[in-house]
Protein backbone atom coordinates (compact mmCIF):
# COMPACT_ATOMS: atom_id res chain seq x y z
CA UNK A 1 0.00 0.00 0.00
CA UNK A 2 1.66 3.65 -0.87
CA UNK A 3 2.49 5.68 1.34
CA UNK A 4 2.28 8.93 -0.05
CA UNK A 5 3.65 12.44 1.77
CA UNK A 6 3.79 16.01 0.16
CA UNK A 7 7.63 17.48 0.34
CA UNK A 8 7.40 21.43 -0.01
CA UNK A 9 10.60 23.34 -0.16
CA UNK A 10 9.46 26.88 0.21
CA UNK A 11 11.74 29.45 -0.67
CA UNK A 12 11.27 33.20 -0.29
CA UNK A 13 9.35 34.19 -3.29
CA UNK A 14 9.12 30.34 -4.98
CA UNK A 15 7.62 26.99 -3.51
CA UNK A 16 8.44 23.83 -5.13
CA UNK A 17 6.14 20.54 -4.42
CA UNK A 18 6.92 16.68 -4.79
CA UNK A 19 3.99 13.89 -4.29
CA UNK A 20 6.53 10.89 -3.26
CA UNK A 21 5.56 7.27 -2.16
CA UNK A 22 7.90 7.32 0.94
CA UNK A 23 8.23 3.59 0.16
CA UNK A 24 9.66 3.32 -3.30
CA UNK A 25 10.65 6.51 -3.26
CA UNK A 26 8.82 7.38 -6.78
CA UNK A 27 6.89 10.84 -7.38
CA UNK A 28 3.52 11.00 -9.07
CA UNK A 29 3.68 14.93 -9.80
CA UNK A 30 5.85 17.76 -8.95
CA UNK A 31 5.70 21.70 -9.32
CA UNK A 32 7.61 24.73 -8.72
CA UNK A 33 6.16 27.89 -7.97
CA UNK A 34 8.26 31.29 -9.07
CA UNK A 35 7.68 34.72 -8.63
CA UNK A 36 5.48 34.62 -5.57
CA UNK A 37 4.40 38.30 -4.57
CA UNK A 38 5.33 39.51 -7.42
CA UNK A 39 2.56 41.02 -10.41
CA UNK A 40 2.53 37.52 -12.08
CA UNK A 41 3.20 34.31 -10.47
CA UNK A 42 4.15 30.91 -12.79
CA UNK A 43 3.04 27.77 -12.08
CA UNK A 44 4.37 24.60 -13.40
CA UNK A 45 2.71 21.20 -12.43
CA UNK A 46 3.62 17.79 -13.63
CA UNK A 47 1.74 14.55 -13.41
CA UNK A 48 0.66 11.69 -15.66
CA UNK A 49 3.78 12.33 -18.33
CA UNK A 50 1.54 16.12 -18.55
CA UNK A 51 3.06 19.53 -18.05
CA UNK A 52 0.48 22.18 -17.02
CA UNK A 53 2.13 25.89 -16.69
CA UNK A 54 -0.47 28.73 -15.37
CA UNK A 55 0.20 32.58 -14.51
CA UNK A 56 -1.63 34.73 -12.52
CA UNK A 57 -0.94 36.65 -9.54
CA UNK A 58 -0.28 35.04 -6.35
CA UNK A 59 0.67 37.79 -3.47
CA UNK A 60 2.23 34.99 -0.63
CA UNK A 61 2.63 31.44 0.24
CA UNK A 62 -0.80 30.79 1.53
CA UNK A 63 -2.39 31.71 -2.06
CA UNK A 64 0.83 29.80 -3.47
CA UNK A 65 0.18 26.74 -1.41
CA UNK A 66 -4.24 27.01 -2.88
CA UNK A 67 -2.73 27.03 -5.89
CA UNK A 68 -1.13 24.28 -5.69
CA UNK A 69 -4.13 22.70 -4.51
CA UNK A 70 -5.84 23.78 -7.40
CA UNK A 71 -3.23 22.58 -10.12
CA UNK A 72 -3.86 18.86 -8.42
CA UNK A 73 -7.46 18.76 -8.67
CA UNK A 74 -7.50 20.22 -12.14
CA UNK A 75 -4.76 17.04 -13.02
CA UNK A 76 -7.26 14.99 -11.76
CA UNK A 77 -4.95 13.91 -8.48
CA UNK A 78 -6.87 15.35 -6.06
CA UNK A 79 -5.12 15.89 -2.86
CA UNK A 80 -7.74 15.58 -0.37
CA UNK A 81 -8.15 12.13 -1.59
CA UNK A 82 -4.60 11.24 -1.87
CA UNK A 83 -4.47 9.45 1.10
CA UNK A 84 -1.45 11.72 2.36
CA UNK A 85 0.19 10.84 5.83
CA UNK A 86 2.26 13.99 6.32
CA UNK A 87 3.21 17.08 4.95
CA UNK A 88 7.32 17.11 4.97
CA UNK A 89 9.00 20.59 4.94
CA UNK A 90 12.70 20.54 4.03
CA UNK A 91 14.36 22.97 6.15
CA UNK A 92 17.80 24.24 5.58
CA UNK A 93 19.40 24.65 8.77
CA UNK A 94 18.92 22.94 12.41
CA UNK A 95 21.78 24.27 14.26
CA UNK A 96 22.62 21.98 16.98
CA UNK A 97 19.40 21.17 18.15
CA UNK A 98 17.82 19.23 15.20
CA UNK A 99 19.69 16.58 14.05
CA UNK A 100 16.43 14.17 13.20
CA UNK A 101 14.05 14.29 11.62
CA UNK A 102 11.30 16.09 13.79
CA UNK A 103 7.35 16.71 14.36
CA UNK A 104 6.16 20.42 13.33
CA UNK A 105 4.67 21.97 16.78
CA UNK A 106 4.65 25.83 18.04
CA UNK A 107 8.10 25.38 19.85
CA UNK A 108 9.43 24.03 17.09
CA UNK A 109 8.40 26.77 15.08
CA UNK A 110 9.50 29.13 17.05
CA UNK A 111 13.04 27.21 17.17
CA UNK A 112 13.34 27.33 13.62
CA UNK A 113 13.06 31.00 13.52
CA UNK A 114 15.61 31.42 16.34
CA UNK A 115 17.94 29.69 13.56
CA UNK A 116 17.46 31.81 11.05
CA UNK A 117 20.25 33.69 11.98
CA UNK A 118 22.04 31.10 11.10
CA UNK A 119 20.42 30.77 7.99
CA UNK A 120 19.07 34.49 6.81
CA UNK A 121 18.71 33.63 3.29
CA UNK A 122 16.49 30.62 3.70
CA UNK A 123 14.90 29.42 7.44
CA UNK A 124 12.78 32.68 7.47
CA UNK A 125 10.96 31.54 3.68
CA UNK A 126 11.33 27.64 4.82
CA UNK A 127 8.92 28.75 7.76
CA UNK A 128 7.02 30.79 6.30
CA UNK A 129 6.09 27.35 4.09
CA UNK A 130 5.36 25.36 7.32
CA UNK A 131 3.38 28.24 8.83
CA UNK A 132 0.97 28.28 5.56
CA UNK A 133 1.20 24.64 5.22
CA UNK A 134 -0.32 23.75 9.04
CA UNK A 135 -2.98 26.11 8.44
CA UNK A 136 -4.01 24.73 5.20
CA UNK A 137 -3.92 20.69 5.91
CA UNK A 138 -5.23 20.76 9.31
CA UNK A 139 -4.61 17.90 11.85
CA UNK A 140 -2.24 16.22 8.92
CA UNK A 141 1.22 15.71 10.91
CA UNK A 142 3.90 17.94 9.55
CA UNK A 143 7.69 17.45 9.41
CA UNK A 144 10.56 18.94 9.52
CA UNK A 145 13.53 17.36 7.60
CA UNK A 146 17.05 19.59 7.90
CA UNK A 147 19.67 20.21 5.51
CA UNK A 148 22.41 19.95 8.32
CA UNK A 149 20.97 17.23 10.05
CA UNK A 150 23.15 14.34 8.43
CA UNK A 151 25.97 16.41 9.26
CA UNK A 152 25.71 15.83 13.15
CA UNK A 153 27.89 12.63 13.30
CA UNK A 154 31.04 14.89 12.09
CA UNK A 155 33.95 14.86 14.85
CA UNK A 156 34.89 18.11 16.84
CA UNK A 157 37.85 17.97 14.95
CA UNK A 158 36.11 18.52 11.33
CA UNK A 159 33.43 21.04 13.01
CA UNK A 160 34.81 22.82 15.29
CA UNK A 161 36.11 26.39 14.55
CA UNK A 162 39.46 27.95 16.31
CA UNK A 163 37.78 30.87 17.32
CA UNK A 164 36.93 32.66 20.69
CA UNK A 165 35.35 30.66 22.54
CA UNK A 166 32.28 32.77 23.11
CA UNK A 167 31.59 32.52 19.67
CA UNK A 168 31.51 28.98 20.17
CA UNK A 169 29.27 28.64 23.10
CA UNK A 170 26.89 31.72 23.09
CA UNK A 171 26.84 31.85 19.40
CA UNK A 172 26.80 28.87 17.67
CA UNK A 173 29.90 29.52 15.45
CA UNK A 174 30.86 25.73 13.85
CA UNK A 175 30.70 23.78 10.37
CA UNK A 176 27.16 22.53 10.55
CA UNK A 177 27.38 21.55 6.34
CA UNK A 178 24.46 21.00 4.06
CA UNK A 179 22.72 19.49 1.15
CA UNK A 180 22.34 16.32 3.94
CA UNK A 181 19.48 14.76 1.82
CA UNK A 182 21.37 14.75 -0.99
CA UNK A 183 24.60 12.95 1.13
CA UNK A 184 22.98 10.76 2.93
CA UNK A 185 20.91 9.04 0.00
CA UNK A 186 23.33 9.18 -2.70
CA UNK A 187 25.81 7.46 0.03
CA UNK A 188 23.64 4.90 0.47
CA UNK A 189 22.83 4.50 -3.17
CA UNK A 190 26.61 4.03 -3.89
CA UNK A 191 27.37 1.46 -1.18
CA UNK A 192 24.19 -0.23 -3.05
CA UNK A 193 25.88 -0.22 -6.30
CA UNK A 194 29.02 -1.95 -4.46
CA UNK A 195 26.97 -4.77 -3.26
CA UNK A 196 27.53 -3.86 0.55
CA UNK A 197 26.34 -2.49 3.22
CA UNK A 198 26.55 1.09 3.67
CA UNK A 199 28.46 0.95 7.04
CA UNK A 200 30.73 -1.18 5.11
CA UNK A 201 31.87 1.59 3.05
CA UNK A 202 34.07 4.46 2.78
CA UNK A 203 32.36 7.17 0.11
CA UNK A 204 33.05 10.95 -0.94
CA UNK A 205 29.86 12.52 -2.13
CA UNK A 206 30.04 15.46 -4.51
CA UNK A 207 26.97 17.17 -4.71
CA UNK A 208 27.64 19.75 -7.94
CA UNK A 209 24.69 22.00 -8.56
CA UNK A 210 24.58 25.68 -8.46
CA UNK A 211 25.05 25.28 -5.22
CA UNK A 212 27.82 22.71 -4.48
CA UNK A 213 28.87 20.74 -1.28
CA UNK A 214 31.42 17.82 -0.98
CA UNK A 215 31.49 15.04 2.27
CA UNK A 216 33.49 12.34 3.19
CA UNK A 217 31.01 9.61 4.13
CA UNK A 218 32.44 6.72 6.28
CA UNK A 219 30.49 3.58 7.25
CA UNK A 220 26.93 5.60 6.50
CA UNK A 221 28.09 8.78 8.85
CA UNK A 222 29.12 12.30 7.65
CA UNK A 223 32.55 12.84 9.26
CA UNK A 224 33.49 16.21 7.52
CA UNK A 225 32.24 18.21 4.93
CA UNK A 226 33.10 21.60 2.75
CA UNK A 227 30.00 23.83 3.62
CA UNK A 228 30.35 25.72 6.82
CA UNK A 229 28.54 27.40 9.53
CA UNK A 230 26.19 28.58 6.09
CA UNK A 231 26.04 27.39 2.67
CA UNK A 232 29.23 29.98 1.46
CA UNK A 233 32.21 28.08 2.30
CA UNK A 234 33.70 25.17 0.59
CA UNK A 235 33.70 24.97 -3.26
CA UNK A 236 33.20 27.44 -5.70
CA UNK A 237 29.72 27.46 -7.10
CA UNK A 238 27.31 29.32 -9.48
CA UNK A 239 27.69 32.80 -7.25
CA UNK A 240 28.98 31.95 -4.30
CA UNK A 241 32.76 32.49 -3.68
CA UNK A 242 33.39 28.76 -1.61
CA UNK A 243 36.41 29.16 0.12
CA UNK A 244 38.28 32.90 0.91
CA UNK A 245 40.57 34.61 3.18
CA UNK A 246 38.17 35.75 5.95
CA UNK A 247 39.77 39.11 5.78
CA UNK A 248 38.89 39.85 2.38
CA UNK A 249 35.88 41.16 3.96
CA UNK A 250 37.49 43.76 6.11
CA UNK A 251 39.91 44.38 3.46
CA UNK A 252 37.16 45.62 0.79
CA UNK A 253 34.84 46.94 3.95
CA UNK A 254 38.40 49.53 4.10
CA UNK A 255 38.81 49.77 0.79
CA UNK A 256 35.46 50.90 -0.56
CA UNK A 257 33.23 51.72 2.53
CA UNK A 258 30.78 48.71 1.75
CA UNK A 259 28.63 47.73 4.27
CA UNK A 260 28.30 44.01 5.54
CA UNK A 261 25.40 43.53 3.56
CA UNK A 262 26.43 44.76 0.56
CA UNK A 263 29.25 42.25 1.31
CA UNK A 264 27.27 39.31 2.14
CA UNK A 265 25.28 40.13 -1.32
CA UNK A 266 28.57 39.97 -3.49
CA UNK A 267 29.94 36.70 -1.60
CA UNK A 268 26.68 34.76 -1.91
CA UNK A 269 24.98 36.55 -5.28
CA UNK A 270 27.51 38.17 -7.11
CA UNK A 271 30.90 35.29 -7.12
CA UNK A 272 31.44 31.98 -7.97
CA UNK A 273 31.43 30.88 -11.75
CA UNK A 274 29.27 34.08 -12.40
CA UNK A 275 32.41 36.32 -11.04
CA UNK A 276 34.47 34.39 -13.30
CA UNK A 277 32.81 34.35 -16.39
CA UNK A 278 29.72 36.52 -16.30
CA UNK A 279 27.56 33.16 -16.76
CA UNK A 280 25.97 30.73 -14.04
CA UNK A 281 24.78 27.79 -16.05
CA UNK A 282 27.73 25.40 -16.67
CA UNK A 283 26.52 24.01 -19.91
CA UNK A 284 27.17 27.92 -21.38
CA UNK A 285 30.58 27.96 -19.32
CA UNK A 286 31.72 24.48 -21.25
CA UNK A 287 30.80 25.56 -24.54
CA UNK A 288 32.65 29.19 -24.03
CA UNK A 289 35.80 27.26 -22.61
CA UNK A 290 35.49 24.48 -25.91
CA UNK A 291 35.32 27.97 -27.98
CA UNK A 292 38.54 29.11 -26.61
CA UNK A 293 37.09 31.96 -24.05
CA UNK A 294 39.87 32.42 -21.91
CA UNK A 295 37.74 32.93 -18.62
CA UNK A 296 35.69 30.28 -19.20
CA UNK A 297 38.70 28.17 -19.32
CA UNK A 298 40.29 29.17 -16.64
CA UNK A 299 37.23 29.25 -14.47
CA UNK A 300 36.59 25.39 -15.28
CA UNK A 301 40.32 24.74 -14.28
CA UNK A 302 39.82 26.44 -11.00
CA UNK A 303 36.10 24.74 -10.20
CA UNK A 304 37.57 21.64 -10.71
CA UNK A 305 40.71 22.71 -8.96
CA UNK A 306 38.63 23.34 -6.08
CA UNK A 307 36.63 19.85 -5.85
CA UNK A 308 40.17 17.41 -6.74
CA UNK A 309 41.90 19.40 -3.37
CA UNK A 310 38.68 18.51 -1.35
CA UNK A 311 38.54 15.01 -2.74
CA UNK A 312 42.57 14.43 -1.61
CA UNK A 313 41.81 15.75 1.74
CA UNK A 314 38.69 13.65 2.31
CA UNK A 315 40.76 10.21 0.84
CA UNK A 316 43.04 11.45 3.45
CA UNK A 317 40.55 11.93 6.04
CA UNK A 318 39.10 8.67 4.99
CA UNK A 319 41.66 6.39 5.04
CA UNK A 320 40.15 3.73 2.67
CA UNK A 321 37.85 4.62 -0.26
CA UNK A 322 35.47 2.34 -1.81
CA UNK A 323 33.87 5.09 -4.00
CA UNK A 324 33.38 8.27 -5.21
CA UNK A 325 30.21 9.32 -6.32
CA UNK A 326 28.90 12.42 -8.46
CA UNK A 327 25.52 13.98 -7.71
CA UNK A 328 23.17 16.77 -9.12
CA UNK A 329 22.62 18.75 -11.89
CA UNK A 330 26.78 19.54 -12.33
CA UNK A 331 27.79 16.04 -10.92
CA UNK A 332 25.25 14.17 -13.19
CA UNK A 333 25.40 16.18 -16.64
CA UNK A 334 28.96 17.31 -16.52
CA UNK A 335 31.47 14.73 -17.94
CA UNK A 336 34.11 17.37 -18.27
CA UNK A 337 33.63 18.59 -14.39
CA UNK A 338 33.68 14.71 -13.55
CA UNK A 339 37.52 14.41 -15.64
CA UNK A 340 38.20 17.40 -14.20
CA UNK A 341 37.81 16.72 -10.39
CA UNK A 342 39.61 13.46 -11.03
CA UNK A 343 42.59 14.46 -13.00
CA UNK A 344 46.01 13.78 -11.65
CA UNK A 345 44.26 11.09 -9.13
CA UNK A 346 45.67 8.35 -11.07
CA UNK A 347 48.60 7.47 -8.29
CA UNK A 348 45.55 7.02 -5.07
CA UNK A 349 44.05 4.55 -7.06
CA UNK A 350 41.12 6.51 -9.15
CA UNK A 351 40.80 6.34 -13.04
CA UNK A 352 38.02 7.20 -15.28
CA UNK A 353 36.83 5.51 -17.98
CA UNK A 354 36.66 7.83 -20.61
CA UNK A 355 34.08 6.08 -22.92
CA UNK A 356 31.57 5.62 -20.25
CA UNK A 357 32.04 9.07 -18.55
CA UNK A 358 30.70 10.42 -21.75
CA UNK A 359 27.91 8.45 -22.44
CA UNK A 360 24.76 9.38 -20.44
CA UNK A 361 23.25 7.95 -17.70
CA UNK A 362 25.98 6.07 -16.94
CA UNK A 363 26.57 4.87 -13.22
CA UNK A 364 29.65 3.12 -13.26
CA UNK A 365 32.27 5.43 -14.81
CA UNK A 366 35.23 3.91 -13.13
CA UNK A 367 38.12 2.50 -15.36
CA UNK A 368 39.24 -1.24 -15.26
CA UNK A 369 42.69 -0.39 -12.94
CA UNK A 370 40.88 2.13 -11.01
CA UNK A 371 41.38 0.93 -7.45
CA UNK A 372 38.53 3.58 -6.49
CA UNK A 373 35.07 3.20 -7.91
CA UNK A 374 33.57 6.58 -9.56
CA UNK A 375 30.19 6.56 -9.96
CA UNK A 376 26.94 9.07 -11.37
CA UNK A 377 24.43 8.54 -8.80
CA UNK A 378 21.39 10.70 -9.24
CA UNK A 379 20.08 12.29 -6.48
CA UNK A 380 16.52 12.39 -4.58
CA UNK A 381 16.07 14.87 -1.88
CA UNK A 382 12.76 14.62 -2.01
CA UNK A 383 12.59 11.00 -1.84
CA UNK A 384 14.79 10.95 1.24
CA UNK A 385 12.92 13.50 2.40
CA UNK A 386 9.58 11.71 2.34
CA UNK A 387 11.36 8.61 3.36
CA UNK A 388 12.81 10.10 6.69
CA UNK A 389 9.32 11.55 7.39
CA UNK A 390 7.66 8.09 7.00
CA UNK A 391 10.39 6.70 9.30
CA UNK A 392 9.44 9.37 11.61
CA UNK A 393 5.88 8.72 11.83
CA UNK A 394 6.20 4.40 12.19
CA UNK A 395 8.69 5.26 15.14
CA UNK A 396 5.97 7.20 16.49
CA UNK A 397 3.36 5.28 15.59
CA UNK A 398 1.37 7.52 13.65
CA UNK A 399 1.28 4.98 10.62
CA UNK A 400 1.72 1.30 10.29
Amino acid sequence: MPTPVLVVNSGSSSLKYQLVDADDLSASASGTIERIGQDSSILTHKAGGEKAVSERPLADHGEALKAMLEAFSAAGQDLGSAGLVAIAHRVVHGGERFVQPTLITDEVEEAVSELSALAPLHNPANLEGIKVARKLFGDLPEVAVFDTAFHATMPERAYAYAVPERWREEDGVRRYGFHGTSHAYVSRAAAAELGKDPADVNVIVAHLGNGASITAVRGGESIDTSMGLTPLEGLVMGTRSGDIDPAIVFHMHRRTGADFAELDRALNKESGMLALTGMVDMRGIEAAADAGDRPATAAMDLYCYRIRKYIGSYMAALGRVDAIAFTAGVGENSPAVRAGALEGLEAWGVSLDEGANDTRGTVDVTAADSKVKVLVVPTNEEGEIASQTADLLRAKGLIA
